[in-house]
């Protein structure tokens, strides 16, 4: 089932009595089984009727007795277990005879992060449950993501507003998530999120920051890239998630300057990687400051900063300041011999 297909079943009232939910993305499997716990769970009869264990740590028959009890003074009894990727092979053993034949009045979600096709109970869940996974989305599926947050609202927002709020925000689900909720707040009772809404709510925080130093970077201008860096890291911004944002800028404009190469209408450019038109032209003028192989020299350089970063060599401020420099100085990006010597 997809995710589409599960929160319409959800919405007509369609319970099963067996869920695998899972995938990479872990906001949206947390709030698909957060919404299914809401529809089946009874509030007031919540600690009667709710087990919550852990694959890591529960056996088989624990989680076949709690699956096997029935309700309190309600229609289903929950029983959830999460990690469940981590469920031993012997527990697996107990549980898929009871997935064979499970209780039509207890709802069993198992939540993990990926699912082994190879497993007799992986087998038997696609014979007789529901598996839902949730994929972390494309760079392009974000601002719909964002468009769907906010009818979660009660509200529409505007093309702009969704592509500057993803612009700003990064590719983190539960920060654009967070995010929407405060603009959503700050509007009260005014139907659709304008692009002004956003810049009033959103722009005094880091991100902000953020959106301007890829965008200084995109136009070389060294001066304001230094300085958008400086007051990034001051506030506490992590080194490693800045560095995935400049790098998916980056992608964007490698994107944008082989459309531009190729001559592509500007409408077209749009379209096909996905950018308002209210950046577009911002955008199409960044990717013009590069050529091909300065943006291959950037990729290697950010990629050999992100294998920095983890490890436990250099200063993550350093680093991150390397990075500026050498995509804005007038002569590109060093050599690799050159960035070696940095590290």
């Amino acid at each position: 089932m997809k995710p589409d297909e599960f929160a319409k079943a959800l919405e007509k009232g369609a319970i099963d009595p067996l869920y695998y939910l899972y995938g990479d993305e872990p906001f949206l499997v947390e709030r698909a089984v957060k919404r299914l716990l809401e529809r089946v769970v009874d509030p007031g009869f919540r600690d009667f009727n709710l087990t919550v264990l852990y694959g890591n740590e529960c056996k088989g028959g624990e989680i076949v007795e709690n699956a096997q009890t029935l309700p309190m003074f309600a229609e289903w009894r929950v029983v959830l277990v999460k990690r469940a990727q981590d469920i031993p092979a012997a527990a697996q053993e107990i549980l898929t005879g009871y997935v064979q034949n499970p209780s039509p009045s207890t709802c069993l979600i198992l939540q993990g992060e990926k699912i082994d096709q190879r497993k007799k109970l992986s087998v038997e869940l696609k014979k007789h449950g529901t598996l839902v996974e949730f994929k972390r989305p494309y760079e392009n599926q974000l601002s719909p993501f964002v468009r769907e947050e906010a009818v979660q609202h009660g509200k529409k927002i505007e093309p702009a507003a969704a592509e500057f709020l993803v612009y700003l925000t990064g590719t983190n689900l539960q920060e654009l998530s967070m995010q929407l909720d405060k603009v959503a707040t700050y509007i009260g009772d005014r139907p659709t999120i304008t692009l002004a809404d956003v810049k009033a709510v959103v722009s005094d925080t880091r991100v902000d920051s953020v959106f301007e130093l890829a965008d200084a970077l995109g136009r070389k201008n060294l001066e304001r890239a230094l300085r958008n860096l400086n007051t990034i890291l001051r506030d506490g911004e992590e080194p490693i998630r800045l560095l995935g944002m400049i790098s998916r800028h980056f992608r964007q404009l490698w994107k944008v300057l082989e459309l531009i190469d190729r001559k592509t209408p500007q409408q077209e450019v749009g379209r096909q990687v996905g950018i308002n038109p209210y950046f577009l032209t911002g955008i199409m003028e960044q990717a013009r400051n590069f050529s091909r192989d300065e943006l291959r020299d950037i990729f290697g350089l950010l990629l050999e900063t992100d294998l920095a970063l983890k490890s436990s060599g250099g200063k993550p401020a350093l680093l991150m300041e390397r990075v500026v420099l050498q995509v804005c100085l007038p002569h590109g990006v060093p050599k690799r011999e050159t960035r070696r010597a940095g590290r």
